[in-house]
C-alpha cells in the first residue's frame, strides 16, 4: 500500500530537512515529530504543535497559538501551535524545534 500524501506533512519535513533524525509515526489522526527517539511534535489538520514546558509556553501564548486540542473533550496544554511565521522560516523553525525537543 502506498504511503498516504498530505502536503502540510510534506512542507514541515522540508522545513526541518537540516535537523539530523526527524522522523514521522502515525498518530492522533495525524502524526508525531521525532529528533531520533524524542518526541516533540504533531502534526495535526494542517497544522503543526511543538512540546512545551513551563518556560516556552509563554512565547506561544504571547503570539496567540492555541494548545492542541484532537477533540473537544481533550486539550494538550503541553504542545502549542507553532505560529505561521516561524512554520514557514526554515530557520526560525529549526531554532524552535531545538527548544522543543529539550522539553
Amino acid at each position: 500500500m502506498a504511503p498516504k500524501h498530505d502536503g502540510f506533512r510534506d512542507f514541515v519535513l522540508d522545513q526541518l530537512r537540516e535537523l539530523p533524525g526527524v522522523t514521522h509515526r502515525a498518530m492522533f489522526g495525524g502524526y508525531g515529530l521525532y529528533q531520533h527517539e524524542t518526541f516533540f511534535g504533531i502534526i495535526h489538520r494542517g497544522r503543526l504543535y511543538f512540546k512545551t514546558d513551563r518556560t516556552t509556553a509563554p512565547r506561544y501564548r504571547d503570539r496567540g497559538m492555541k494548545p492542541f486540542k484532537p477533540s473537544s473533550t481533550q486539550t494538550f496544554r503541553n504542545y502549542y501551535e507553532v505560529p505561521v511565521e516561524v512554520l514557514e522560516s526554515p530557520d526560525d523553525l529549526t531554532a524552535w524545534t531545538s527548544q522543543a525537543t529539550q522539553r
